[in-house]
């Protein structure tokens, strides 16, 4: 029987789920239609959400250790400000909230509309933002009624990915012919820069494998969930990611997939013939709630310990009577309206990928420090020093190709940070004392 205590924590199994929800969203339906052009190669493809699967496990196990020393919920705004200082993670939760969690959330909203609009009447920007406003309304029922809903919507998500896997062998007549064996030159293809630029659309897939770091300090026995819910979460993802990727290949031609925004639409349509395809449209659009649901969840728990740390921002780690943070999903749903209303899916997939690797970078090397100054860590990375070491170098290599290939993407997250940093200037202020 639970104590009162724990009805205002997260279990285990939402804890996996919020994990899951983050990172299967947006990214897998609508990465592959910006990878076939660069990378025309099955086996060339498949490498590449491998190795994004490979940092994303590197960064789990990292941020596991982290978390489970530093154990409070805020994610790499905590860590940061711990680890180094906290203008740096002041700065960090500002990004969060501005291009990781508002940004994301925008994005996912725009990918509901336009996934819907073959079966709901109404301007997709309509149903993007009324999604938006719907899912942000449920949370601030507390804790319970979202992790309700939270596990619910997860798990139509896997159940549609999984039957999606399955559809080649219930449709064996539609094929692609590719083939995802090595063929000659696929080595040069992934070490090209076109490679290094495709992987910016998958970390934006991945990216959410540190969502249960977000909500730490509201994670049941955190010590020992914690670690489970990142490893086991990130895990699965790299499964499906992989399955899903191949059946899309496998079944549809990459001229048909090539830069197609809707590819779960496409493929669906190809299986299943126009009207079957619109019911799947529907699907997806379900589907895709889960994930603006989990990013609701962690995003608002970032304002809020920034909130709780400065004076100037106490009104986001006020709380309603359910135990919300009210303010702070409030304000995160009003951005994400507005950034609904003005901007495109690339532009903001390009920024946040960009923006959150930099400081999920800074946050994996900051281990280093970390076990120099704590001597009592709850979890310990395996294999230690290999997996931070991994992280930090695909990053680095990732970034510098994005650079060279679009420096004004770098350019707009540096110019981000400075208004962060020249509100934390203001707010150091009248910081409250711990």
């Amino acid at each position: 029987m639970s104590s009162p205590a724990d009805s205002t924590k997260y279990s285990l199994p939402v804890g996996i789920a919020l994990v899951i929800a983050n990172m299967i969203g947006t990214g897998v339906f609508t990465s592959l239609g910006y990878q076939v052009e660069p990378l025309p190669s099955g086996f060339a493809i498949l490498m590449l959400w491998l190795l994004g699967g490979v940092v994303a496990w590197c960064g789990a196990l990292t941020y596991a250790e982290i978390a489970t020393t530093l154990e409070r919920s805020g994610g790499e705004y905590l860590y940061l400000s711990k680890i180094y200082h906290p203008t740096l993670g002041f700065v960090s939760g500002w990004i969060s909230t501005i291009a990781g969690f508002g940004g994301a959330i925008s994005a996912v909203a725009i990918a509901i509309g336009s996934y819907s609009s073959l079966l709901i009447p109404l301007p997709e920007k309509v149903v993007s933002i009324s999604c938006i406003i719907i899912i942000s309304a449920i949370h601030l029922l507390g804790v319970k009624t979202g992790g309700r809903m939270q596990t619910i919507l997860t798990s139509i998500k896997l159940f549609l990915i999984v039957f999606f896997c399955l559809a080649p062998f219930l449709v064996k007549e539609v094929r692609s012919g590719i083939s995802f064996l090595p063929q000659p030159g696929d080595m040069n293809l992934i070490l090209s820069s076109g490679f290094a630029v495709a992987l910016v659309f998958v970390v934006y897939a991945y990216t959410g494998w540190n969502a249960a770091a977000y909500i730490a300090g509201n994670l049941q026995n955190a010590r020992i969930n914690l670690p489970k819910a990142l490893l086991i979460g990130t895990l699965t993802v790299i499964v499906v990611y992989l399955a899903l990727n191949g059946m899309f290949l496998l079944t549809t031609p990459m001229t048909e997939l090539a830069n197609q925004n809707d590819v779960g639409n496409v493929v669906a349509e190809k299986l299943f013939g126009r009207e079957i395809g619109q019911i799947f449209s529907a699907l997806f659009s379900i589907a895709l709630l889960s994930t603006l649901s989990a990013m609701t969840i962690a995003g608002s728990r970032v304002s809020e310990a920034m909130g709780e740390d400065y004076s100037g921002l106490r009104f986001l780690a006020m709380k309603n009577r359910y135990g919300m943070p009210h303010w702070a999903v409030i304000l995160q749903a009003g951005w994400s309206v507005f950034l609904v209303s003005v901007s495109t899916f690339v532009e903001i997939v390009q920024y946040i990928s960009i923006s959150l690797s930099i400081f999920s970078m800074l946050t994996v090397a900051g281990i280093f420090r970390l076990r120099k100054t704590h001597s009592v860590r709850p979890f310990q990375v395996p294999l230690y020093p290999l997996p931070p070491l991994i992280f930090i170098g695909v990053t680095c290599w990732m970034i510098w190709y994005m650079f060279r290939a679009d420096p004004k993407i770098i350019g707009y997250s540096f110019a981000t940070m400075i208004p962060g940093a020249l509100l934390h200037l203001y707010l150091s202020r009248k910081v409250r004392p711990n």
